[in-house]
């Protein structure tokens, strides 16, 4: 399990999460950290053995984490880069593509292996706050600082739906099942119904939502000024559970972590990964949640300002490992082709 964040002070930091030998505890493990961008740090995506950067210098830093290294920069945007989103396969360690929303208005796609500029789609009027990619990996939403919802059309590279909202949202991000998204604006969050963005539920925070992430049984977690972890039963509109004063300062970051790759698994995931402005990063056990307030699994301080944090439950895999589980992949999806047809 991986964890990056970034900075304002432009440095990227990595972290791997480990269980010590013969006990439960857990701890964060330092895997790099040095300044990658020439600006501070707005965005960060974890996917398997592949990080991105996104800074406010127009670029997009790459990483191989099984290396710890930087792998290549991508400069097709002329505006801070705002968000990023990989979308893998569900059967693969690997990341096919890789999207990048920017300031510029735009969302560029990119093929990740190798990574090759594949298309820049007009998305917005103004700069785009956030954009997620829909399990399926054909579609796209995004929001901008037009207080515009837009749909991308990923198969055909195109913006295929357009509207505006009463409201400038600042975050945007689909269920696990593609069935439903969310919209931060401010305090408030909304959940949809992704067929025709109809409101279901309307959530509102004591204080503005900084940041989102999709758990399972429909939940979503959130944190923001407000310094608590909040767990929002997407099903009634009500909170599940949450941890008060999770950091002392603002909550900018949430990954939503699995122990093991097991789908069977009854109590997964149960990790959640939180960043503070603050510079703390903590590992919270959620099922301690409901019935106390938890004590951090894991901790570690980087002493900066931090911005954002992604992380990934999946392997390490190289880099070589990953390209022949996706040549299978790819074969099985041809055999897939012909027999449909």
């Amino acid at each position: 399990m991986s964890i990056v964040a970034g900075s304002y002070e432009k440095f990227i930091w990595g972290f791997k999460i480990k269980s010590l030998k013969k006990s439960e505890t857990l701890t964060l493990t330092p895997l790099f950290s040095y300044p990658s961008h020439l600006s501070p740090i707005k965005c960060v995506a974890v996917a398997g053995p592949v990080a991105a950067s996104g800074g406010a210098d127009d670029s997009v830093k790459v990483y191989d984490l099984s290396s710890c290294s930087e792998i290549g920069s991508l400069t097709d945007h002329f505006g801070a880069i705002t968000s990023l989103s990989f979308f893998s396969h569900s059967s693969l360690s690997f990341p096919r593509n890789l999207l990048s929303a920017s300031d510029d208005g735009s969302v560029c796609i990119y093929d990740a292996d190798p990574f090759v500029h594949l298309k820049t789609i007009a998305a917005h009027k103004k700069g785009v706050n956030d954009l997620s990619i829909h399990p399926s990996g054909k579609l796209a939403l995004t929001v901008g600082r037009d207080s515009c919802l837009a749909m991308l059309n990923l198969v055909r590279g195109r913006r295929s739906f357009y509207c505006r909202l009463g409201k400038e949202a600042s975050l945007v991000e689909f269920d696990l099942t593609g069935d439903k998204f969310f919209m931060v604006a401010e305090e408030k969050v909304g959940v949809h119904e992704a067929e025709d963005a109809k409101l279901v539920f309307q959530m509102e925070s004591s204080k503005r939502v900084l940041c989102a992430a999709h758990g399972s049984s429909g939940l979503l977690f959130t944190g923001g000024e407000d310094r608590n972890i909040t767990a929002w039963d997407t099903a009634s509109g009500k909170v599940a559970y949450c941890i008060e004063d999770a950091h002392s300062a603002r909550v900018k970051g949430i990954v939503v972590l699995s122990r093991n790759d097991s789908d069977t698994a009854e109590d997964d995931p149960y990790m959640v990964v939180s960043a503070s402005s603050d510079g703390v990063i903590r590992v919270w056990d959620i099922r301690m949640a409901i019935r106390e307030k938890p004590n951090p699994l894991a901790e570690a301080n980087t002493k900066s300002r931090l911005t954002c944090l992604a992380g990934s439950s999946l392997k390490l895999l190289s880099k070589g490992h990953a390209q022949a589980a996706s040549n299978v992949q790819e074969e099985q999806d041809a055999v897939t082709f012909m027999i449909f047809m």
